[in-house]
């Protein structure tokens, strides 16, 4: 249903390069009763699944870590930034995307996902819905090296790391994408490792 406050006057296209960047007017009907326009722009790259792949035995997590530009241009020294495994929908559903991108990624052919929540991750500028799940691995799950897909330009190392090293690395920094955090304190919260 939708907010019978809000009208949509008009939607303009800044940019479509990689993603969709639009302009959008629209009326708002405020508290006090009056009308109000405003414009804001909205950054569409489509909904995406992030996953946490962990192993209750050897209590470890895989993670992967690659180059992300808007980090680098907005102080990360290095780019690199250590996150979960995630990628956009593509028009597949969240569990067969995250399984897609896990094997693609990580390495791990995965079955069997959990859906621990979805969220809004920065809802004041892009419009993404991020689906987030859990999995268990092993090793007998390891059929590729992984790194992603060359023809995508992916580039990214798997890491496999101590569970508690990885909250650790959250504690200094070394961890600092918020997906990640959360996928890792789910993890704590409900005490899996």
């Amino acid at each position: 249903m939708q907010n019978p406050n809000i009208t949509i006057l008009k939607t303009e296209i800044l940019s479509d390069n990689w993603y969709t960047l639009n302009k959008v007017t629209y009326t708002i009907l405020k508290k006090d009763g009056t009308i109000e326009t405003q414009s804001r722009e909205a950054y569409d790259r489509g909904n995406g699944a992030v996953i946490l792949l962990y192993d209750t035995s050897s209590h470890t997590v895989i993670l992967t870590r690659q180059f992300r530009l808007p980090t680098y241009i907005n102080g990360n020294s290095t780019g690199m930034l250590i996150e979960a495994c995630a990628g956009l929908l593509d028009n597949d559903n969240p569990e067969d995307c995250i399984k897609r991108e896990t094997e693609e990624e990580t390495g791990y052919k995965i079955s069997k996902v959990e859906k621990v929540f979805q969220a809004y991750m920065s809802p004041g500028s892009v419009t993404e819905i991020l689906y987030f799940f859990i999995a268990e691995y092993s090793n007998e799950m390891k059929i590729a090296d992984g790194g992603g897909l060359e023809e995508e330009g992916e580039n990214i190392e798997v890491l496999e790391l101590p569970f508690e090293k990885a909250l650790q690395m959250v504690d200094s920094g070394e961890i600092n994408d918020a997906k990640t955090i959360m996928l890792l304190q789910h993890l704590r919260i409900k005490s899996i490792l």
